[in-house]
C-alpha cells in the first residue's frame, strides 16, 4: 500500500472556467431552497444554537456543513486520485476536490483559509442572471431573433429547412398555424445544429494556432457562464452564443482553449488568448455588455 505524502495538501482553484454573465446587469438574488440550493443556499448566519440542516445538492447528495465565524457554509465533497485540493464554485454552489488521503479537518483549514475568495464568488453567482428572465420571443410566423449578431426571420410553410444568407431568412417545413412549441423546438435545433458546426471549426483554427488538442468538445445549456475548460482538456461551449457575431464566438473559444497552456486567469494566460486573438479585450467588453435581447429566451 502506498504511504501517503506527510506534507499538507496544496489548493487549487481548479477546473476554471470562464466566469461570464448572460447579461450585463445581475438581478437581486432569489430566495434558496433546501431541494435546490443556490448559492446563497452555499452560506446563511446561523439562526439559532442549533447546527443547521444541510441542504441537498441538485443531485440529491447531502452537502457538509462548515461553520466559519458567523456564516455557515455548505459543500459538497469529492475524493479523486488528484494530488492538491481542488476548489470550484458554479451556480450549484462550492465544491470540493481533494485526495482520498486527506482528511477532513485539512479540507476544513484549506476552506478556512481561503473563505474570503469562496464567500465573494459564492455572492456573485447569487446574483447570477439565472433569477432574471430572459427576453421573449414570439413563437409565429414572422419571428425575430438574432443569429451572429444579425437578426434572422422565421418564416414558415416552407417545403424544407433552409436558411437564405441574403435574406437572414430561415425557412421551416411547418404549417402556418404549427403552435409555438413546435416553431421554438424546430428553430432551437437549428440553431443549435449550427453552433455544433461554426465552434467546431472556430475551435479547430485557435487550437491549431495556439498549437494545443483538446479531448472533447461539446455544447452547453448553462444559464451562468458562457464556456468551461477541464484539467482533462474537455471543453463546453454555451450554444447561445450562436446569437452573438463571429468575434464573441471567437473570443469565447480562444479563452477556454487558452486554459489547456494556463489553468488560471494570470497575466501569462491573458498573454496566451492574446496571442491567438489580439483583439479580446474589445470582444469581452461586448460580451460583458451586451443588451438582453440579444439572448433571447429560448
Amino acid at each position: 500500500m502506498q504511504k501517503p505524502p506527510t506534507q499538507r495538501p496544496s489548493a487549487a482553484l481548479d477546473n476554471r472556467q470562464l466566469d461570464l454573465p448572460l447579461f450585463a446587469e445581475p438581478a437581486p438574488a432569489a430566495t434558496p431552497t433546501a431541494d435546490s440550493p443556490s448559492p446563497s443556499a452555499q452560506f446563511a448566519p446561523p439562526t439559532s444554537s442549533a447546527p443547521p440542516k444541510a441542504p441537498l445538492a441538485p443531485d440529491g447528495t447531502k452537502l457538509r456543513t462548515l461553520v466559519l465565524g458567523s456564516r455557515t457554509l455548505y459543500y459538497r465533497l469529492k475524493r479523486s486520485s488528484r494530488k492538491s485540493i481542488g476548489f470550484a464554485i458554479d451556480g450549484s454552489g462550492l465544491t470540493i476536490t481533494a485526495p482520498r488521503w486527506v482528511t477532513i479537518a485539512d479540507i476544513e483549514t484549506a476552506i478556512a483559509e481561503k473563505q474570503r475568495w469562496i464567500f465573494a464568488k459564492l455572492t456573485e453567482w447569487q446574483t447570477r442572471v439565472e433569477q432574471r428572465a430572459l427576453p421573449h420571443v414570439e413563437w409565429r410566423d414572422g419571428a425575430e431573433l438574432p443569429y451572429l449578431g444579425k437578426p434572422m426571420r422565421v418564416a414558415l410553410g416552407a417545403s424544407m429547412l433552409a436558411f437564405d444568407e441574403e435574406t437572414r431568412v430561415l425557412a421551416l417545413p411547418l404549417p402556418m398555424n404549427a403552435d409555438a412549441q413546435q416553431i421554438k423546438d424546430r428553430v432551437t435545433g437549428w440553431l443549435q445544429s449550427e453552433a455544433t458546426r461554426i465552434f467546431g471549426e472556430r475551435l479547430a483554427v485557435y487550437a491549431e494556432k495556439l498549437g494545443v488538442g483538446f479531448r472533447s468538445y461539446a455544447l452547453s445549456s448553462a444559464m451562468t457562464r458562457w464556456g468551461s475548460c477541464s484539467s482533462e482538456g474537455r471543453i463546453r461551449l454555451n450554444w447561445r452564443l450562436i446569437h452573438f457575431p463571429l468575434s464573441i464566438v471567437d473570443y469565447v473559444v480562444a479563452h477556454e482553449l487558452a486554459h489547456l497552456r494556463e489553468m488560471n486567469h494570470s497575466p501569462r494566460f491573458w498573454q496566451t488568448v492574446e496571442s491567438i486573438f489580439p483583439e479580446f479585450r474589445e470582444a469581452r467588453k461586448q460580451l460583458k455588455q451586451h443588451p438582453p435581447e440579444m439572448v433571447p429566451g429560448i
